[in-house]
């Protein structure tokens, strides 16, 4: 399963994607996640599904690739639809049983819901996967950077988020080597009930906390026989800069917000 999971992972290519810069790469992230909660009919949906695949093609990652990793994620997606379809009020009743219904509204918030959460898991996945982590680092510093004149830890706080990024794949691969050594052991995980299943999970988050609290330890202590005392007297060996990719990647999301409100207002 962990080899499913494609956040936190980078892969090294050399498309049009990866050679963006990570702060373009970053802004250009978050800003989609605000215009998506703006659009609010499938026309809209429909532009920054385009969008999306756009991004896809340009770098030059299969689109099944995605769609794989996706998969992991489909009980989380799946639950939250059904209490939206379920527990949303309007329009056309279909069905109802007690506090349940399922409206016509539920069903069109339910299908809202579902784009709005495969979007936002789509970019999030191009942005690490098309991203080295130092580049992510270097980005997120160099964004945060005006807030240090506020006393704000800003390469501090880049270095925990990019490390706690890179490692999720990393426990993943853990807890997968813990799983496998416990059906050696003869437990089974996917067999019995639910509450069967949560009670063989338990073996494996004592042994995994362990493993992450020593990784944790052993990197701590190598930072710090490297010398690295934080921001200060540090320089950079890669420079970032903008480019015309970049400018026409902002530029094409201005587009696309002023696609979005007007397909929302008018």
């Amino acid at each position: 399963m962990s080899d499913k999971i494609l956040m936190g992972r980078y892969i090294q290519l050399e498309s049009v994607i990866h050679q963006l810069d990570p702060r373009t790469k970053l802004m250009a992230t978050f800003y989609f996640i605000l215009i998506v909660f703006l659009a609010d009919n499938l026309l809209a949906y429909g532009v920054l599904l385009g969008l999306i695949l756009l991004a896809v093609f340009l770098s030059d990652i299969p689109i099944g690739f995605f769609l794989n990793g996706l998969k992991p994620m489909f009980w989380i997606i799946f639950f939250t639809v059904i209490f939206q379809v379920l527990f949303t009020q309007g329009g056309t009743v279909y069905f109802q049983l007690g506090p349940m219904m399922i409206t016509s509204l539920g069903l069109m918030n339910g299908l809202y819901i579902f784009l709005r959460l495969f979007l936002i898991i789509m970019m999030s996945t191009i942005l690490t996967l098309t991203t080295a982590p130092l580049e992510l680092t270097d980005g997120i510093e160099h964004l945060m950077r005006p807030l240090t004149k506020l006393g704000f830890p800003s390469h501090e706080v880049a270095l925990m988020l990019s490390i706690a990024l890179r490692y999720v794949p990393t426990l993943l691969d853990e807890a997968q080597t813990i799983m496998n050594a416990q059906r050696a052991r003869g437990v089974e995980f996917d067999e019995g009930s639910i509450m069967d299943r949560m009670k063989a999970i338990i073996p494996i988050l004592v042994p995994l906390f362990i493993s992450a609290f020593n990784r944790a330890e052993e990197l701590a202590t190598a930072m710090e026989a490297r010398g690295y005392q934080g921001a200060e007297g540090r320089t950079k060996y890669r420079q970032l800069a903008y480019g015309k990719n970049d400018l026409f990647a902002l530029t094409l999301l201005g587009i696309v917000t002023v696609l979005i409100l007007f397909l929302r207002f008018y």
